[in-house]
């Protein structure tokens, strides 16, 4: 990249982050309490509702490791999409508005652990104290992979050295988290959801305009992809080799997750009423099938030939995860030459890393401040004392993630499917049973957050098989195994133990009955 268009990327760079920076300043004088601060005051409409939760739901993921798997292995990566597809859509149908109007029945519960703690009435707070745990260790180590895909971002168009792009990427995320709040998340997230639709669907579009529709397949046939063209094409392979049914359920799975992440569901509890939830399902799930199908799978896809005869992935050059950062680089500095506007399309990647890593910080810190603080600590704290907890702890929680993403070879895809994996199976299955089965009580609860915890981590990290982990030796994704299990603890405890109050009953009927809450 020459100077004139180094200087015109990193001219979008500033203005974007600068953009960021107004809007957490703009709602840090709309932010009076602890309700404002996490929920924005239950006042989201339904395009910022629904655009924030994709937006922080899929990360830089979507547009670097989607592609980049597609890119390497072919279109049987798509069944990871399709599974996020089916989790989305039924997360928006089925969970959203339940969820929305049972936080607001159970004592107006503004975070998931309060919510666990107000529906099964826990006065010891045992459910409280353990989802809060869970969330703080989990969204640490996430927020840190978030900051270390920034870093390598910032590192890899930039030439900025690793630590100071993180170091930027950090404080630009930590500012407009720390003034304005969920609002401001939202807000930014919303920009940055649009920002990266239109970078996924208008990249690929031009580069297959380049490269010729029908040229297409010669140039990747070019590039000697494993087994030929006719096996990268191929949705039921994978580098050549047959997909077995386990692949695909292992990916269909990572759906499973959607109903456990809590800082997609903090989303469907702020918004404004049920009209505008309506509203969000739509929008979502069309932003979903376009960014996923269109826009990740088709980049992976049109890159192997748009890229020819150049390959990713070997010695000599970047890794194929960074598919979409080169094809930007490649059409916006040579082919048609407007460097600022490629600047913005590698925004685009940013605003991915950038509203998850904010969502994560938020959510994380709300579990300090209102479940560990308010919730055990200090009950008679005040919305002010709440809220200073807050700031404080986004802070102190951003520094711990910011020292974990210092080192730059650190596992950034591993992290993210450990922890969907972890909460998937932690809070997944008690979501579902809390809001659809009303003989779920306080030990069921608690037997299933733990066993689905467990689980994970006996699958994923303790070596039982030859020195193999289960999931390495199987080749079943974790979270397949520790929802399913966790469900069962749930309905087995729940049902050898004594029956809910005729009060939680009650209060489940009415949510049940589809009526709206008043807060």
């Amino acid at each position: 990249m020459n100077d004139m268009s180094l200087g015109s990327v990193l001219f979008a760079f500033v203005v974007y982050l600068a953009l960021m920076i107004a809007i957490g300043a703009l709602y840090m004088k709309k932010t009076k309490n602890s309700s404002d601060y996490f929920l924005g005051g239950r006042g989201l409409n339904g395009w910022v509702a629904a655009l924030s939760a994709q937006a922080s739901d899929m990360s830089g993921w979507l547009l670097m490791g989607l592609p980049g798997s597609v890119y390497a292995f072919g279109t049987g990566q798509i069944w990871i999409a399709v599974g996020l597809f089916i989790g989305t859509v039924l997360n928006w149908v089925c969970i959203s508005g339940r969820l929305r109007r049972y936080t607001i029945k159970a004592n107006n519960s503004l975070t998931l652990p309060e919510f666990f703690e107000n529906r099964f009435k826990d006065d010891k707070k045992v459910l409280l104290g353990i989802s809060s745990v869970v969330i703080v260790i989990f969204f640490v180590v996430y927020t840190a992979s978030a900051l270390a895909s920034g870093g390598k971002l910032f590192n890899i168009v930039l030439g900025v050295d690793y630590r100071v792009a993180l170091t930027i990427g950090a404080v630009v995320i930590l500012a407009y988290t720390f003034m304005g709040g969920f609002m401001a998340v939202c807000t930014t997230d919303f920009v940055q959801g649009l920002l990266m639709l239109v970078g996924l669907l208008t990249v690929p579009i031009i580069a297959l305009f380049i490269v010729g529709p029908d040229n297409l397949i010669n140039a990747i046939a070019s590039t000697n992809p494993q087994g030929g063209v006719s096996a990268f094409l191929d949705v039921f392979g994978n580098a050549g080799k047959p997909l077995t049914f386990v692949d695909i359920l292992s990916q269909l799975a990572w759906g499973l997750g959607y109903c456990g992440m809590p800082h997609i569901l903090v989303r469907f509890m702020a918004v404004k009423n049920d009209k505008e939830l309506r509203k969000s399902r739509v929008i979502a799930i069309v932003w979903v099938a376009l960014s996923l199908f269109f826009g990740g799978i088709v980049i992976g896809v049109v890159g192997r030939g748009y890229l020819a005869p150049t390959i990713l992935g070997t010695p000599e050059t970047t890794s194929v995860e960074n598919v979409f950062i080169v094809m930007i680089e490649r059409i916006f500095t040579s082919d048609i030459a407007i460097p600022f506007i490629g600047g913005i399309f590698l925004c685009g990647i940013l605003a991915a890393i950038m509203s998850t890593a904010d969502s994560q910080l938020l959510v994380a810190s709300s579990s300090v401040a209102e479940d560990i603080y308010k919730g055990i600590i200090n009950k008679k704290a005040d919305d002010k004392r709440v809220l200073v907890i807050s700031r404080v702890s986004v802070v102190v929680i951003a520094i711990v993630a910011y020292v974990i993403a210092l080192d730059p070879d650190s596992s950034i895809m591993g992290l993210v499917s450990n922890a969907w994996s972890g909460f998937g199976s932690a809070f997944g299955p008690l979501v579902v049973c809390s809001l659809f089965w009303k003989r779920t009580n306080k030990a069921g609860a608690i037997a299933g957050m733990i066993s689905g915890a467990l689980t994970v981590i006996l699958w994923d990290y303790i070596p039982l098989v030859s020195g193999q982990t289960l999931g390495v030796a199987t080749g079943i994704y974790s979270l397949l195994i520790g929802f399913f299990v966790s469900l069962i603890f749930i309905v087995i405890v729940s049902l050898a133990t004594k029956a809910p109050s005729q009060e939680i009953v009650e209060e489940f009927e009415y949510v049940a009955a589809n009526k709206e809450v008043a807060e």
